[in-house]
């Protein structure tokens, strides 16, 4: 793979080619599987710079799980296959605002057309390094600066990054992102079990998220204790040894080696929605307990339930600055949120405040109050139980 930009003196060795000594995608997939995904990087690396001009293109990164070298290799009678999700990372000169208006759509229409070829979803996300350089430390910016595979831009391209590197400097809020999202992905999961019909792709897409959830278990606890780390075998070894004062802390290191294990050596699911149902149950209830136990440090006030915490009064992202909250409100709900008593705060308080409800107290949506709660949050008027999923999935689609 070439590179032809003049402003770009070498591309990373792990994509020059499909032989010799180069960095791997997996830990143990086949040689067929690593070629493939070397396929996968020259074409996307093709079609990137069919959509943006070599001279605006700054740098792109493979992140994710194959960009760390620990991709899932899921074993099929045809070989290895990947998995999990492809992230490329699309660095842009010129301001961020018009970058994703001009290239997000012909990036987005790219990523769709490689995927069949990919046998997985290839997504891109547009940022520049300027805004890399000069963002606050998160668990996002350290998995990818940490390790990635770099497919254009020159050896010092992350320079000026390091405060991304450590990653004891991980705010708490990062680690209730991770849960908020992970917990999520358990109340869509509960949805599927919910229906009539239970397809096998549907059990996938179920035990697929209890593994996502498994495994956040353990990094969540990670991150509050400050050794979060961007490998997951890593995090697995600093799991055994961990100590705090989390209640259930063996049964989370139970789930976490669980989930470590699915996520290098994914399998389809093919259990009963009965066993499903059980296993959504017990780690549904595991992450209750660890949603308190984290938000109770964070915030610093204990909560003794869910719908305790769902109606506090205490902003939930206190981290963030009012004016900007205001203007990602006015963008994100319209001139009618000024009047909104959430107005100045930033909008991921609301899936905070509607998700435990939804998923660890959904009796309570016969209260009124706690359906006056929950419609607020997603500025929804829904009372049905499949609208309000809905409602909150599009939310959390723009917040997560």
């Amino acid at each position: 793979m070439k590179q032809s930009c003049p402003n770009c003196q070498e591309i990373n060795a792990p994509i020059a080619g499909v032989t010799g000594n180069r960095a791997r995608f997996t830990i143990d997939g086949s040689i067929e599987l690593e070629d493939h995904l070397v396929r996968i990087c020259e074409k996307v690396l093709h079609g990137v710079l069919r959509v943006a001009p070599a001279e605006r293109l700054e740098a792109l990164f493979l992140g994710g799980g194959y960009g760390r070298g620990e991709g899932g290799v899921l074993e099929t009678a045809a070989g290895h296959e990947p998995y999990n999700d492809l992230e490329f990372y699309v660095c842009l000169r010129g301001p961020d605002w018009w970058n994703e208006r001009r290239y997000q759509a012909p990036l987005h229409g790219l990523g769709e057309k490689l995927s069949p070829f990919a046998g997985v979803d290839v997504e891109f996300k547009i940022l520049s390094l300027h805004k890399l350089r000069h963002s606050p430390p998160s668990m996002f910016y350290y998995d990818l600066v940490a390790r990635h595979h770099r497919l254009w831009g020159i050896e010092s391209s992350l320079a000026g990054c390091d405060h991304h590197r450590n990653s004891e400097r991980i705010p708490l809020a990062e680690a209730t992102r991770l849960l908020m999202n992970r917990c999520s992905g358990l109340l869509f999961a509960r949805e599927q079990l919910r229906r009539g019909r239970f397809t096998p792709e549907e059990a996938d897409f179920v035990g697929r998220n209890h593994a996502k959830a498994q495994l956040a278990l353990g990094d969540v606890i990670l991150t509050a204790q400050g050794q979060y780390h961007w490998s997951c075998r890593e995090r697995a070894r600093r799991m055994e040894s961990i100590a705090c004062n989390f209640a259930r802390l063996p049964e989370a290191k139970m789930h976490h080696t669980a989930g470590v294990q699915f996520k290098l050596h994914p399998q389809r699911t093919v259990r009963s929605r009965d066993f499903l149902s059980e296993q959504q149950q017990i780690i549904s209830s595991l992450a209750q307990q660890l949603w308190l136990w984290l938000e109770g440090q964070r915030l610093e006030s204990p909560f003794a339930t869910t719908q305790n915490y769902a109606m506090s009064s205490l902003p939930k992202c206190p981290e963030t600055k009012r004016w900007r909250n205001f203007l990602v409100n006015l963008k994100t709900f319209g001139p009618t949120v000024i009047f909104s008593n959430q107005a100045d705060r930033y909008p991921r308080e609301r899936l905070l405040e509607a998700l435990p409800l939804l998923l660890w107290a959904p009796e309570t949506l016969s209260d009124q109050r706690f359906l006056r709660k929950i419609q607020e949050a997603l500025g929804s008027p829904a009372r049905d139980w499949a609208q309000i999923i809905e409602a909150y999935h599009s939310l959390w689609r723009q917040f997560r």
